[in-house]
């Protein structure tokens, strides 16, 4: 085991060293950590012994923190003007996506009840710009399509936890012996998480403008309190029954625009110390779930992650942007840039003792094979695609999409 942790430590200190030139590379920071923990795994080098248990806690703080980072880097009175993309791709797209999903699913899952065949194609729909970061950080692809990919993948991860959540009680039959309604729960989940987020954040932004103006805090410690504040809004609203995910998101949106750029904690750690979170959940997840996963991948497992891939999400995209000012190009672009990631992978570990052995181990192999398959493609696509996308939109001339690449865009830190 000191020999697997050396080789960790090791090879972190080297990626950190030539991160920069990799980030302009197809090879992305999560193919390669998903590809450390699955080769230190498979070798025995590292036990993978309650890694899963690291992997849940570790996927989940991370998640919590960079929601909220990511949004408070989010221009509110911007994004208010262009709000039309991602609100569509929210409320249309993502519903779209867990229906088209369901349809696609059923034939490879025969004997499997309705709800879940349901529930499989909701851990498979929220999308994480993660995987993408090339994508959210090119300055070639202009500021709302970037915007809009961010706020898409910031808030569909809390849209679909209680759609998940109900699935998952369906489909262990639990309705029969439990009166939950699952209609109120759904209303606290979606209503009571962004009241609370935007509770905390706006008071944590004023607390933080007022602490300033008097001097009674440094740099140092403001980004110890934003932390905190993350916290504080995730573990508020879930105390109250609404949705922490969410509230975090929220709540890092009205944070950073009543600070307007002046908390540099916002934009430092996203670059920094946040790329260790995301580095050591993929790690995680290579050491504990992918082998076991890689064994169960069947031709009818990579086709159904293929075609939720390949065409679910884009066809779900392309009609919810269907009567916007989206260009063709801007619709297909965002159909494919919808990579799957650690939301997919926790929402698989978070039902698996609801939904019971028949389904619980085939759900969390298909969604761990379809991470680790989403980091190779859309880790391998995203730079030349970025690139293909900028280019295309700046020919478009006198397009309405042309207006939002006649300044340069200030990049978006990758997760």
């Amino acid at each position: 085991m000191t020999l697997g942790l050396l080789i960790l430590a090791a090879f972190v200190a080297l990626f950190a060293m030539i991160a920069k030139r990799l980030s302009s590379t197809m090879l992305t920071a999560p193919m390669v950590f998903i590809g450390l923990g699955y080769l230190l795994s498979t070798t025995g080098l590292l036990p993978h012994t309650d890694a899963e248990k690291g992997l849940h806690i570790v996927a989940e703080i991370a998640l919590i923190i960079l929601l909220f980072l990511d949004a408070a880097q989010i221009d509110l009175s911007a994004l208010r003007r262009d709000h039309q993309w991602p609100s569509r791709m929210l409320s249309f797209g993502l519903p779209l996506a867990i229906g088209f999903g369901t349809l696609a699913a059923w034939p490879f899952l025969p004997g499997w009840p309705l709800f879940a065949v349901a529930l499989v194609a909701a851990v498979l729909a929220p999308t994480d710009a993660a995987l993408g970061q090339a994508v959210v950080t090119n300055d070639a692809v202009p500021e709302q399509a970037r915007r809009a990919l961010t706020v898409e993948s910031g808030l569909n991860d809390g849209l679909a936890l209680p759609v998940i959540l109900l699935f998952a009680s369906l489909t262990a039959q639990a309705v029969a012996t439990d009166d939950t309604n699952w209609a109120l729960f759904g209303a606290k989940q979606l209503l009571l998480g962004p009241l609370f987020g935007a509770i905390a954040g706006l008071a944590g932004g004023k607390l933080l403008l007022f602490a300033q103006k008097r001097n009674l805090t440094a740099e140092t410690f403001e980004g110890i309190g934003a932390v905190a504040l993350a916290g504080t809004a995730y573990l508020g609203a879930i105390q109250i029954g609404g949705n922490g995910f969410i509230s975090a998101f929220v709540a890092g949106l009205c944070f950073g625009n009543v600070l307007k750029g002046r908390c540099k904690f916002v934009y430092e750690f996203t670059e920094s110390e946040g790329q260790i979170l995301t580095w050591g959940a993929f790690f995680l997840l290579g050491l504990a779930l992918v082998p076991e996963a890689l064994g169960h991948l069947s031709m009818p497992m990579l086709a159904l992650i293929l075609i939720s891939l390949f065409v679910v999400r884009p066809i779900a995209i392309w009609v919810s942007l269907i009567g916007t000012d989206a260009s063709p190009t801007t619709r297909l672009f965002f159909g494919w840039f919808g990579p799957r990631g650690l939301a997919t992978a926790l929402f698989a570990l978070l039902i698996v003792a609801k939904v019971g052995p028949k389904f619980a181990e085939p759900i969390l192999n298909l969604a761990v094979n379809a991470v680790w398959i989403s980091a190779l493609l859309h880790g391998i696509s995203a730079a030349p695609a970025a690139k293909w996308y900028g280019a295309k939109i700046a020919a478009m001339g006198d397009c309405a999409e042309t207006k939002h690449i006649e300044r340069p865009a200030k990049p978006l830190p990758a997760r």
